[in-house]
């Protein structure tokens, strides 16, 4: 089939053979009812200035002099509308988000194709043999007998796969709303990565607010908050509010102070004042990084009742790996596992098998010293007391490694606390 890279530069001669110019751009317009945009006319370079012809103007489009049906001097020039979309222009060199590779990749190419008397764009061409044909080394790179040895492979999107959000935005596929969302959040993170700060932005907003949130804490805080730059502040509030605190308040320390206010002022009274707690410390301590949703229990519930509990009012926290034991007072009496949990008689009291062997950190205490604690204990999370045993949260290991592994390769740890 025939590229939109082999018409680029073509010569247009009338039904007798005038030159008339040669081609710039090929238009094309999405019809109501066709998945694919039907070619509607070229646009071609005469005299200096641009002239567009209708494609029921042109004989034969495929060829390396395309020729017109009719004499020049008969030809009424096509008047391109809102509608048109400039294949060049608006298309080629766009990023566009493969969501079966996972990856974002740019638009090489384009395939078209004729059917009965029309003209339409059929695939995106993102492979690197869409490049090397554009770069007119197609035939020096391809065997003698036309094999395409030696050109990188093939990789075709459809189009009807592929939206285009508008001329100086990137395209992407026209699935996002349903596929896009079944990807995990670190693959979208990935994604956003390999984008400019617009164009992440604008593929962030059109997620919903949970998958949102669930993305931001995916990457680091300086490109969350580059990422929500431009959002309106209604909308970053509602993900704040759906971030674990620690997350939330992490972002709102990258932006600057008068925005964080008005964020704060937006969320939810609950939810606002445990980041506030959280940003109270020291952003690398523990206090700073410790989350506040945490499962607690008095120690007269039975395991049964427990695990009620959970079913009920757990599903919002971050870890349910370990379950804290704590008296009226809210002081750290206990912890146990939920593999403990599980394995005990229904009618078993909390107090009979929570461990009493406490390990704790200190809000003042550093990232550093946390991690070190997490590590030496072989915890998934440590809680933090103040120093009349309140507890205030806890510090899951992810979090606590932060300081001291890579984020690449941190976000490559199995979350077993999940």
């Amino acid at each position: 089939m025939p590229f939109l890279s082999q018409l680029i530069g073509n010569q247009v001669v009338d039904y007798e053979g005038e030159k008339i110019g040669r081609v710039k751009d090929v238009l094309a317009v999405q019809k109501t009812g066709l998945t694919h945009p039907q070619v509607t006319s070229i646009e071609i370079g005469r005299h200096g200035q641009s002239v567009y012809i209708s494609a029921g103007d042109i004989a034969n489009l495929f060829v390396p002099v395309i020729s017109l049906n009719k004499l020049w001097k008969d030809v009424i020039p096509f008047q391109p509308t809102g509608q048109d979309l400039y294949l060049v222009r608006d298309v080629l060199d766009k990023q566009i988000i493969d969501v079966n590779g996972v990856r974002v990749v740019r638009v090489n190419d384009l395939e078209l194709a004729r059917h009965k008397d029309e003209v339409y764009v059929v695939n995106v061409d993102v492979s690197g043999g869409g490049l090397v044909r554009r770069l007119g080394l197609a035939k020096a790179l391809s065997r003698p007998a036309g094999s395409t040895k030696g050109i990188p492979n093939a990789g075709f999107i459809s189009w009807d796969n592929i939206d285009l959000i508008g001329a100086d935005q990137p395209m992407r596929l026209k699935v996002t709303g349903d596929k896009i969302a079944d990807l995990h959040p670190a693959d979208l993170a990935e994604i956003l990565s390999d984008l400019t700060r617009t164009e992440g932005s604008k593929l962030l907003g059109s997620l919903d607010v949970e998958l949102m949130a669930d993305t931001l804490e995916e990457v680091e805080p300086e490109f969350q908050a580059s990422l929500v730059e431009g959002m309106p502040n209604e909308q970053v509030a509602d993900v704040l509010e759906e971030m674990a605190p620690d997350e939330a308040a992490d972002l709102l320390a990258e932006l600057p102070e008068d925005r964080s206010e008005e964020l704060l002022g937006l969320m939810e009274k609950d939810e606002a004042a445990d980041v506030r707690r959280l940003l109270a410390y020291p952003e690398d301590s523990a206090g700073g990084i410790m989350n506040t949703e945490y499962v607690a229990v008095p120690p007269d519930l039975t395991a049964a009742e427990v695990m009620e509990r959970l079913r009920e009012s757990s599903p919002e926290a971050e870890t349910i790996y370990y379950i804290y034991v704590v008296d009226s007072a809210n002081h750290l009496a206990g912890v146990f596992s939920l593999r403990r949990l599980v394995l005990e008689r229904p009618n078993q009291k909390v107090s009979d098998f929570m461990e009493t062997r406490l390990v704790t950190v200190s809000p003042e205490d550093t990232q550093e010293d946390v991690a070190h604690i997490i590590a030496k204990y072989n915890l998934l999370s440590v809680p933090v007391v103040d120093e009349t045993n309140n507890l205030l949260g806890m510090v899951t290991a992810d979090d606590a490694l932060d300081k001291i592994l890579p984020t690449a390769w941190k976000k490559r740890l199995p979350r077993f606390y999940h």
